[in-house]
């Protein structure tokens, strides 16, 4: 029996992968390479020592998906596949609800068809919206400001039908706050196609000489210096929040959702102030207007995840900032593998 993991070679699902193998269980990875990299997983497997299937599809690419169901012993998915620039989907917003719902749709129809019917989602704080109430709880009000965050909405929404449809399935709806940092050997990080759309690899490729100033978009926010706050949680302990709701889902049934975040807050200047004092790298920076869809302030209250998964973020602001930095100057240029994939002709990569 394997765990199926979607968007396994992107930032999260890279770090979930390598959580997942070093637990003991079996993995199978989608993943379109849109916009990740598969050479992070053959980074995966190096970390872990196993080896593990690879599939370079989209989900809306359903014969290639059957196939995957109809060969191999799925027993549970992680669903992280999904377009998730902000901005992007207020300038593209039908893009990303063809990529995400339709994509989405098509993989939940396919499970129901081979009876597996145990889920993990990559959902988002983005939600909440603009929520007057911090910490925001799970059952705070619900309503996006963007398209990206109104995906994450609609399939949670959707997710909640099937469970009505059907009881037996049983759901973990993980809404991240703001995933940054990297994996302590520096193997695996963030590689943004581009200029960054979130703080932490915009901040880093500044530091790296890439970017010539971090441009900070809006400073009249009502916080603590004008500049927007955000809850920023390492992603190594989302990574294992994934293993504590995948365990959770396998002897339960239902739809729950679990804020995935540190509880605490902190403003973009705080960000850079932080970065520069424990990397000793000056992050010159420009105050730009608002982006639009942005919110003042986010952050969580983790609570829930404690008491029902038994799962509490470790890592601490510092620690994100160095592992962040221990990625990006291990790797000024990313992952650099243009043509890790194009050289095999195989439907599928065994990652050894």
């Amino acid at each position: 029996m394997a765990v199926l993991v979607t968007g396994g070679a992107g930032y999260i699902g890279s770090h979930t992968c390598v959580e997942l193998l070093n637990a003991g269980y079996d993995i199978v990875v989608v993943d379109n390479l849109s916009n990740s990299s598969a050479e992070s997983l053959l980074r995966v497997t190096e970390l872990t020592g196993k080896e593990f299937e690879f599939y370079p599809i989209s989900l809306n690419n359903r014969p290639d998906m059957e196939d995957i169901f109809r060969n191999h012993k799925i027993e549970a998915v992680i669903h992280l596949a999904g377009l998730k620039a902000v901005g992007e989907s207020v300038s593209v917003p039908l893009r990303y609800y063809h990529n995400n719902i339709s994509g989405s749709i098509v993989l939940f129809e396919i499970m129901h068809a081979y009876a597996v019917n145990k889920i993990v989602f990559s959902s988002s704080a983005t939600v909440y919206g603009s929520s007057e109430q911090v910490p925001i709880t799970e059952d705070a009000p619900l309503g996006a400001t963007n398209a990206y965050g109104r995906t994450k909405f609609m399939i949670e929404e959707i997710m909640r039908d099937l469970h009505v449809s059907d009881p037996t399935w049983s759901i973990a709806l993980l809404r991240y706050f703001n995933p940054i940092g990297a994996h302590e050997s520096g193997r695996l990080g963030e590689d943004p196609n581009g200029i960054p759309n979130n703080l932490m690899p915009y901040i880093t490729k500044v530091a790296i000489g890439e970017l010539q100033e971090l441009q900070i978009y809006g400073c009249d926010y009502e916080t603590v210096d004008g500049t927007g706050v955000r809850d920023y949680i390492h992603v190594v302990d989302l990574a294992q929040g994934h293993l504590k709701a995948l365990e959770k889902i396998m002897t339960t049934s239902g739809v729950e959702a679990y804020n995935l975040g540190t509880g605490q807050g902190y403003s973009v200047l705080e960000m850079v102030t932080t970065f520069e004092r424990v990397t000793g790298r000056r992050i010159p920076y420009r105050i730009t207007t608002r982006r639009p869809g942005d919110i003042g302030m986010c952050y969580s209250d983790p609570t829930k995840a404690e008491r029902e998964l038994g799962w509490v973020a470790q890592k601490g602001i510092d620690e994100m900032c160095i592992d962040a930095w221990r990625w990006q100057s291990s790797n000024p240029d990313g992952y650099q593998d243009e043509d890790t994939f194009d050289e095999v002709h195989n439907p599928k990569l065994i990652v050894m």
